[in-house]
Parts: structure tokens; sequence; C-alpha cells
């Protein structure tokens, strides 16, 4: 989320952050975005059902009547009823190369896998976890030696890239999804915008 907002700021973009809004009070996004002078919202969601939840938790975000929702560090699984709202204008990053490893502890899996990349990918939500549209994604190599904590700790400067990219891309109303499949419209220039990131010697 900071990532995204400081590139927002720093870049020019066509647009603002309206809103952050998490489940806990305590969530460090809620004081960075009160000291950049976004409006801020918690919406609890202990002792609630995902349905309730999921529609107090839309309600607050149509206040700010955003274009765009971004789930950034947000863990819970979203209601089909959520996806659906915000179909074509909701989006995530999620810690694999997607379709491989969806859920939760990603690397370990990845690592127990044998694999010899890993990465990220900032992807459209629907009710299908972890299995909308790929805007774009980034990859890393594994080492010898390698644990999760150390390939998320590589990754994480990758995901600092490709979300504020994909995000941008967006607003600036460049991303095309047909049957599935995210493509972008090339820059004012012409120049075509690569879908991916190598890190290191990837």
């Amino acid at each position: 989320m900071q990532a995204i907002v400081r590139a927002c700021t720093a870049e020019g973009w066509p647009a603002r952050v309206a809103a952050v809004i998490a489940n806990r009070a305590e969530a460090e996004g809620l004081a960075f975005a009160q000291q950049h002078g976004i409006a801020t919202a918690v919406v609890p969601s202990r002792g609630k059902t995902r349905e309730a939840f999921d529609a107090e938790l839309a309600a607050e975000i149509d206040r700010h009547r955003p274009d765009l929702v971004v789930l950034a560090g947000f863990m819970r699984i979203l209601t089909p009823e959520f996806t659906e709202r915000y179909a074509g204008r909701l989006v995530n990053i999620h810690p694999s190369l997607l379709p491989a490893f969806t859920g939760l502890q990603t690397h370990a899996r990845a690592l127990e896998a044998g694999c010899k990349i890993v990465g990220a990918t900032v992807h459209f939500v629907t009710a299908d976890l972890d299995h909308g549209p790929f805007v774009l994604q980034a990859a890393v190599p594994v080492r010898a030696g390698d644990t999760p904590q150390t390939l998320a700790a590589r990754i994480l400067p990758l995901e600092h890239i490709i979300y504020p990219r994909a995000v941008r891309w967006f607003v600036e109303d460049r991303l095309i999804v047909a049957d599935g499949r995210v493509t972008v419209k090339p820059a004012a220039d012409g120049t075509p915008e690569p879908q991916w990131l190598f890190g290191e010697d990837a």
C-alpha cells in the first residue's frame, strides 16, 4: 500500500488514493495513510460472518466511490457477492507465480516442490481464489540454502515495483481483459509494456 501511495504521488498519476480501509484498528497502513492526508476507516471483522463483514466493507468502500479497489496485505477470503460487486476493478498481489501455489505458505511449498524460480503475481480478483486474470508477474531465482523467509525478502522489492505499475496501468485505462487474459496497451510513444519482471540473475 505504501509503495502505491508513494508512486501515485511521485509519478503524477491521473488518480488519487481515496481511502485506506482495514479490519484491524492497529494496522500500520492506517497511520501511514493519515500522515499522507488520506481518509481512513476501520471495519471490524471479529465475530461477524463473512457475508456480514463483506457487506459492511462494501458499504464503506462505496462511500468513497473508487474506480479501483486494491487489496494490500488483506488476508481475508472474500465472498462471491463481494468479488462480483467489484468485478473488473478489484486487484490483489499474491506471492507466487500463479496459477502455482494458491493460498498460503507459498514460498515453503515452492521450496518443497523444488522450484527453480519463484515470484509474485498481480491479478484481478474473482470468486475463484487466486485465479483471476493475471496482470503482471515478477520472478527471482531460487538459491542454494534459501528459506521461505529469504525468498520473501528478495521478492518483496519486486512486489513494490509491479503492484504500483499494474495499478497505474489500470488508472491510465491501458488494461484490456478478454477471455480471461490481460494485455496492456503500449505506452504513449508506442513502446510495448512487458508483463513480467525478472529480478537478480533470473
